[in-house]
């Protein structure tokens, strides 16, 4: 079972290249924000705990957010493999994360760590924000703060990983062609 996880701050590519990965390598995507819609339209007791967290502006605890992954793991027993997207975000996350694989048989083969410079990150993010409606893309201090926010709290679930041999840094600078061809071959000598 190929197992990944696709990091890197916001704006660095991830769901484009997310989309290309998993039709290439048949993988099941694996959104944190969307197991999160998708348990709360369905109703189900994680899904109304996680409501109810939000509904007071709280984060998700981990627990919760872990549950719903380990529900995802056992309603697609049939994959072959997983693409993890915006999780883990934490050290405490990613190694609950490594415990839920192994009582699943399994582990994360690789993280996939997109380098983009904060400019570039800059760029695009305030670009995004004149077309995709994301409050959060249109203001250069709120863009600036979510960027410094990663790399005080996100980036040390690469320092977790790297201490397994696990993180592979891919420059997500280029085009998306490019990127994604350096993201296969490194994911091309993995399995």
């Amino acid at each position: 079972m190929l197992n990944l996880i696709l990091f890197g701050p916001p704006g660095s590519g991830k769901g484009t290249q997310s989309e290309k990965l998993i039709v290439k390598y048949g993988l099941k995507h694996l959104s944190t924000g969307d197991l999160l819609r998708s348990e709360i339209a369905q109703q189900t007791s994680l899904g109304l705990e996680a409501k109810n967290f939000m509904d007071k502006g709280q984060l998700v605890p981990d627990a919760v957010v872990i549950g719903m992954i380990r529900s995802a793991l056992e309603t697609n027993p049939d994959v072959k493999g997983f693409l993890f997207d915006g999780f883990p975000r934490t050290p405490a996350q990613a190694a609950a994360l490594d415990e839920l694989m192994e009582l699943k048989g399994t582990s994360i083969n690789t993280m996939l760590a997109m380098e983009v410079s904060e400019q570039e990150l800059m760029i695009r993010l305030l670009k995004r924000g004149e077309t995709s409606g994301r409050s959060d893309d249109t203001n250069e201090e709120v863009v600036k703060a979510r960027i410094t926010e990663y790399h005080n709290k996100t980036a040390a679930v690469a320092d977790y990983y790297h201490q397994f041999g696990k993180v592979v840094t891919v420059k997500g600078e280029g085009s998306i062609e490019a990127i994604f061809n350096s993201l296969c071959k490194e994911i091309d000598q993995k399995i």
